[in-house]
């Protein structure tokens, strides 16, 4: 079996195990406590968590297909800047007019699918048959949840998901991986 190389932003092998510091953080990005979080496959280049990777199954049963969670609220409220904006409709457009766009964002859906089995398997879940074969953000045909695609790439590293690779682009402007935009509060929490 080979070991996972995280490719998230500002993730090593050392740091992609949640910590209960990180735990904590992502409680207070989030407003609320988080659950059945397997890894942390991005971070802030402070070290607090970006995306949180969850269990395709939640311990209370529930299936969960948004495996790579934003958590990050500057990043979050960037994102839905860009969703009230309707930008989600052109790019779902341009699925239609554009055949190796498409087939790049199909490859960004497998991909998706596969880390979502690898994290179940870390996490001792079995398969998932509610959510077989569904991704996350409207993958592989339309464009629906910037922050899932977001998460993706902040998850995994440019290259693998198009529209994830783009929005990060277009967030520029409120959040970039080089500047910390976090609360010193997070790490304050008990």
């Amino acid at each position: 079996m080979t070991t996972h190389q995280p490719q998230g932003f500002g993730v090593t092998a050392d740091t992609l195990t949640p910590t209960e510091q990180d735990l904590q953080v992502l409680s207070a990005q989030l407003g609320r406590k988080v659950r059945d979080v397997v890894e942390i496959p991005a971070r802030c280049l402070c070290g607090n968590p970006l995306v949180a990777a969850t269990a395709p199954r939640l311990a209370n049963g529930s299936p969960f297909p948004t495996v790579f969670y934003l958590a990050h609220p500057v990043i979050t409220s960037a994102a839905s800047r860009l969703e009230a904006e309707g930008i989600m409709y052109e790019m779902t457009d341009e699925l239609a007019q554009d055949d190796a766009l498409a087939a790049a964002y199909a490859q960004a859906h497998l991909n998706y699918l596969q880390e979502r089995d690898r994290i179940g398997k870390k996490a001792g879940i079995a398969d998932v048959p509610e959510i077989e074969g569904v991704s996350a953000g409207g993958m592989p045909t339309r464009v629906k949840c910037l922050h899932a695609v977001l998460g993706h790439t902040l998850a995994v590293g440019r290259g693998i998901n198009p529209y994830g690779d783009r929005t990060l682009d277009l967030i520029a402007e409120w959040w970039t991986p080089q500047v910390c935009a976090c609360d010193p509060a997070w790490r304050q929490q008990n």
